[in-house]
């Protein structure tokens, strides 16, 4: 199995910081849990079994950074990880996904998870593999056949051409290759009745009730090798190693973010309405979330010791009128704070990938050079925070709006001012929003 990142809270914390401004409680609260994880595999059997994560749930407006958190998290853990969002769902006995979905989900990323690492295990050995059988194709040579001396003659002569393909000298030269042809639309039938939804493997079932039809395909030297490497690739993973690897890495480090799970809670309609199965979608994750066994394709997956993270804005519900039950199931909660102008102006500025650092790049590709003042970040910052309290709260979201505005013209001309230099200062960002700042419904113009 996968090691468990051996970064401490501390480091993990800084790592998180490098992409994410404030939300200093919010970040503690995950590096804790991940190093928990990490804890949980050395502490000795049975012990370790009866350890349970710490589920988190994140209370705060939309675009103070609860997803992104949860995002960078897996990727610090290298762990499979999946967001969705509780609004999506519906109850058993109604149209729609139901929960269990999730952990199929998660299962099938997590199997194409391992099987890239496995893929990147044998890249050497497939590509040689490629390379003989594309030579094959250039210099076909039946060694039975041959004497001593012909032998000798023909390894040499086809060792100097491996040496001219690797450099390259063939890449273009036209050749026909056998592909298999994967054609069975029956399939997509299959799937849209859901069975495969069900966790039945459905195209594993009827693949082997209908010969490989095959094909040529008449295709470049260099196209040709790229084929061979891919299948040879296949036949050198285990699918059956992978799929146990996957399973097992979702079991002991899955991470879920459930997302608007304030959309399911509260607010009960009497049975009437989209309300209806509000309570129904709660009562259904409950099991997923304490630790149940779901059926997928691949296999039985546990969900005992995967780590729950969900969030919501809960500014018309709150967290008491979700279940007592899965209330009880995120015993860690903390509550993100708004974003004002200085938080902004740090967005704009500090993240490895800042709007500003994007904007700067994208521009470069055209040969424009963006120079921006402090006068004009702080401007810019200034603006969004205007707009989010006038109208919808978004949150950090508000930079993009306004950014994009602020830049239409130089990003709409670019081809045009290759070369030259602009310097966003706030005399440019006033000019370039003074004819929508006096709106009265600026989100019109600006969303």
């Amino acid at each position: 199995m996968q090691e468990h990142t051996e970064l401490t809270p501390r480091e993990v914390v800084s790592e998180l910081d490098r992409y994410i401004v404030g939300q200093n409680d919010a970040k503690k609260m995950v590096a804790i849990a991940l190093r928990n994880r990490w804890r949980r595999l050395r502490v000795k059997p049975p012990l370790q079994d009866e350890i349970t994560p710490k589920n988190i749930l994140m209370i705060g407006p939309t675009g103070v950074g609860k997803t992104e958190i949860a995002r960078r998290l897996s990727k610090l853990a290298k762990a499979p990880f999946l967001k969705v969002e509780a609004s999506k769902f519906t109850e058993v006995g109604y149209v729609g996904r139901d929960v269990e979905s999730i952990i199929r989900d998660l299962t099938d990323y997590a199997v194409n998870m391992v099987r890239e690492e496995e893929a990147k295990k044998v890249e050497a050995q497939a590509a040689a593999k490629a390379m003989e059988r594309a030579l094959d194709l250039l210099f076909p040579v039946d060694f039975e056949d041959l004497d001593p001396e012909e032998m000798k003659q023909k390894q040499k002569t086809r060792e100097k051409m491996r040496r001219m393909l690797k450099d390259g000298k063939f890449d273009e030269r036209m050749v026909t290759i056998t592909v298999d042809e994967n054609s069975m639309p029956i399939f997509s039938i299959f799937s849209n009745a859901g069975l495969e939804e069900m966790g039945i493997p459905i195209k594993d079932m009827m693949g082997g009730m209908f010969p490989k039809k095959q094909k040529d395909r008449t295709v470049t030297v260099k196209e040709a090798i790229e084929i061979f490497e891919a299948e040879e690739r296949e036949k050198l993973i285990d699918l059956d190693t992978v799929v146990k690897l996957a399973i097992e890495r979702v079991e002991q480090s899955g991470i879920v973010f459930i997302d608007e799970l304030d959309k399911v809670a509260g607010r009960q309609s009497g049975g009437q309405g989209p309300d209806v199965s509000r309570e129904g979608v709660q009562r259904d994750l409950l099991p997923i979330i304490e630790g149940t066994t779901v059926t997928t394709k691949y296999g039985l997956v546990h969900t005992d010791h995967i780590l729950f993270i969900a969030a919501g804005a809960f500014h018309v519900s709150s967290p008491s009128e979700l279940i007592p039950e899965l209330q009880g199931r995120f015993p860690i909660r903390v509550t993100l704070s708004s974003l004002g102008k200085e938080d902004f102006i740090r967005i704009l500025t500090e993240p490895e990938n800042s709007l500003i650092r994007q904007y700067t790049a994208l521009m470069e590709t055209e040969g424009v050079t963006l120079e921006f003042e402090e006068s004009g970040i702080a401007r810019i910052a200034e603006i969004s925070v205007q707009l989010n309290e006038e109208h919808e709260n978004i949150g950090a979201r508000r930079l993009q709006t306004v950014m994009e505005k602020v830049l239409e013209e130089e990003s709409f001309k670019a081809s045009d001012l290759a070369g030259q230099k602009v310097f966003v200062d706030a005399k440019f960002v006033d000019e370039r929003l003074s004819g929508i700042l006096e709106k009265e419904d600026l989100s019109r113009y600006v969303l």
